[in-house]
């Protein structure tokens, strides 16, 4: 009898701490992606406002270092906008200024449709060589 007491709590006590565990699984995975796709757009901005302050630097130049390191990291949906104009125009000492954003929803492995969809975006300065 008391087998089968032990089986018993052991199948409720199972059955409590399942959803907490998953939920913590899948949180954290999700949590993961998020700090993936900020460093992502981060690193893509930093990279490509460094090819648009160079001498022979543009925004077409810096867009495309942009896209690569998004493509080659998987990010959808991203916009990449700047805001200070064309770079290969401006006179040296003058800002650089450029702001990539992407959609979280289209990123995220697991529960993209059950959270809200929020843009996560990053903004690099940086004065023309």
């Amino acid at each position: 009898m008391q087998n089968r007491a032990r089986r018993g709590a052991a199948a409720v006590e199972f059955a409590v701490c399942l959803p907490v565990l998953v939920l913590l699984v899948f949180g954290s995975i999700e949590a993961s992606s998020f700090i993936f796709l900020k460093q992502s757009i981060s690193v893509a901005a930093y990279e490509g406002v460094r090819d648009a302050i160079r001498n022979e630097g543009s925004n077409a130049t810096a867009q495309q270092r942009i896209e690569n390191i998004l493509n080659s990291r998987g990010v959808q949906g991203y916009a990449v906008a700047f805001p200070s104009g064309e770079s290969a125009d401006a006179d040296r000492g003058d800002e650089i200024v450029v702001e990539v954003s992407a959609p979280t929803q289209p990123n995220s492995p697991l529960a993209g449709q059950f959270i809200a969809n929020r843009t996560i975006r990053s903004r690099v300065v940086m004065i023309k060589e």
